[in-house]
């Protein structure tokens, strides 16, 4: 009785060959956006303006207590990072 051990061996996509990856930073993928972040923190910063301008604009008291809380975080970052 004969196995077929031909069928069961993991096949190459690559062939016989020895790929080599290329040294760190010289890798150009498209699918990685590079130089976008401050555009990201800018559309961030845009959408929580807008966000407390709406709730501002419903009720003041929301409004305050965002701001307060943003403010207090803020500080409190501030102070523990600077220790």
């Amino acid at each position: 009785m004969a196995l077929p051990t031909r069928e069961l061996q993991p096949k190459n996509q690559y062939g016989d060959t020895i790929q080599e990856t290329p040294p760190p930073g010289t890798q150009n993928d498209p699918l990685i956006a590079k130089g976008l972040q401050r555009v990201q923190y800018i559309g961030i910063l845009g959408l929580a303006i807008a966000l407390i301008a709406v709730i501002g604009f419903f009720s003041r008291r929301v409004e305050y207590a965002i701001l307060f809380a943003i403010t207090l975080s803020v500080i409190l970052i501030v102070f523990f990072l600077t220790l």
